[in-house]
């Protein structure tokens, strides 16, 4: 039944988007290395408007421990200081007049512990949401049924349904084991 098919195409794209999400917030929690994407979060205030750090600067790593970002315009060196320093990255930043220098400390035990930690929980997050989607599609299925489509076909439906949460839980999964392993590499 085409409705069916429209209800499980939508449940899958949904889950994907339920992937990407729990994979872009994964991204923000740091592993001890410099990464421009740590960035991406903070916001600096340009001609009255709060705009992306990465809108406004360059940022470049020269080396695993340390960021590089250089405004464009030099008289926001102030305002990107305070962004960063004002945010809970927990960094310092240096700057020499024309650039701002950021190091990475590297990380201790206990910080990593509570990084994996913020990582399971960010994975959870994005498993709820997927079981979210499953449920509603579920939900909706079920009123087609009532509706007048066929038992048998919104049974298949459900246990398609219920394939496509196992399958994009896995994805979840896979990408915490990936970034458990990444923040605990020493």
């Amino acid at each position: 039944m085409e409705e069916i098919e429209l209800y499980l195409d939508d449940a899958k794209e949904q889950m994907q988007k339920a992937v990407d999400h729990t994979a872009a917030e994964l991204v923000k929690i740091r592993a001890g290395k410099a990464m421009p994407n740590l960035m991406d979060g903070i916001m600096v205030p340009y001609y009255g408007a709060p705009t992306p750090l990465n809108q406004v600067s360059s940022i470049t790593t020269p080396d695993a421990r340390t960021l590089a970002i250089k405004p464009y315009e030099r008289t926001l060196i102030s305002e990107i200081e305070k962004a960063i320093i004002n945010s809970d990255l927990g960094l310092a930043p240096q700057n020499n007049g024309e650039i701002i220098i950021l190091t990475i400390p590297a990380l201790t035990e206990e910080r990593r512990i509570t990084l994996v930690k913020q990582a399971k929980h960010e994975c959870e997050n994005g498993k709820i949401s997927v079981r979210t989607v499953r449920k509603d599609t579920n939900d909706s299925l079920k009123k087609l049924q009532k509706e007048g489509a066929s038992e048998d076909e919104v049974k298949r439906a459900e246990e398609n349904v219920q394939k496509l949460t196992d399958q994009y839980i896995a994805k979840i999964e896979e990408l915490l084991a990936k970034k458990e392993a990444e923040i605990m590499k020493v």
